[in-house]
């Protein structure tokens, strides 16, 4: 099936948006056009009859650059102290931004005990299910304020994958600051070759992925492709496109050949439950 044809059934979707993407390289304020855009683009898909939710990055940079900050901090009491600033000043902008386009929006922040614990993962899914029949569009980031390292996703791509899945979503885009997945990384080797699309995720494929990310961002590729296999065994295509360009999201909701597009293959032996205890041959 081509990616058009593919495209129109989609009927969930999970949107995630790095902090890389959100915020001006030069200055580390965040990127008001783009999130114009974004928002926009998001309300525009809801307003179609698709679910639409999105994971949004940015809550520690935002928080740091308010505080003046200028070096990502590594206190983990910093970092937590910036996320308390930094979201509820993301959520203004995202709140004020929506409201232009009479969408409302709705802010969910989770840890992995959300996940773990039954009847909380119950009711995590039945709250998303109930914004979504409200036509909100909810806005999920890791409660970075109270998590611990024992009970963090540790990056947003692994979130929206898990987001993905637990609300039985059949597509997943990852807005990111690269084009796509290529066989080497293409900012160190002007030869590496881009990928369009992949069937099946092989450790090969696994082992080329090299985790660089960005100084505000916490995710590279090997988060990526490890939210991939997630997303896909769960039941949804993903794919990873350069959210650099905010349209490029409309783009692959039409089906256009942007990004490098992950095939859903659903696995009947994944449970979401498993992977997050670490269970995975279960």
């Amino acid at each position: 099936m081509d990616r058009e044809a593919l495209m129109a059934q989609k009927k969930r979707i999970v949107v995630k948006i790095g902090s890389s993407t959100l915020t001006h390289p030069e200055t580390g304020d965040m990127d008001l056009v783009k999130m114009e855009r974004l928002v926009r683009i998001l309300t525009d898909i809801s307003n179609s009859g698709k679910d639409v939710v999105l994971v949004s990055s940015g809550a520690i940079a935002v928080g740091r650059k308010t505080m003046k900050i200028s070096e990502r901090p590594r206190k983990k009491s910093v970092k937590q102290a910036c996320a308390a600033i930094g979201q509820t000043r993301l959520m203004m902008v995202y709140q004020r931004l929506f409201a232009e386009y009479n969408k409302i929006p709705a802010q969910i922040l989770m840890t992995k005990l959300t996940m773990i614990h039954d009847e909380n993962r119950r009711n995590a899914r039945a709250t998303f299910s109930e914004l979504l029949e409200m036509g909100v569009i909810p806005i999920v980031n890791e409660n970075d304020t109270v998590v611990t390292d024992e009970i963090e996703f540790g990056d947003n791509d692994t979130l929206s994958a898990i987001v993905a899945a637990l609300i039985h979503a059949d597509l997943l885009v990852l807005l990111s600051d690269i084009d796509g997945l290529y066989d080497d990384d293409p900012r160190t080797n002007p030869d590496a070759k881009f990928i369009e699309e992949i069937d099946y995720i092989t450790d090969e494929l696994e082992s080329m992925a090299k985790g660089a990310g960005s100084d505000v961002g916490t995710g590279g590729m090997a988060t990526k492709i490890a939210a991939a296999r997630i997303a896909n065994d769960a039941g949804a295509d993903m794919v990873i496109c350069n959210g650099g360009d905010i349209k490029n999201l409309r783009h692959v909701i039409e089906g256009r050949n942007v990004g490098t597009i992950f095939r859903a293959h659903k696995n009947e032996n994944f449970h979401l439950i498993n992977y997050l205890t670490g269970n995975k041959e279960k």
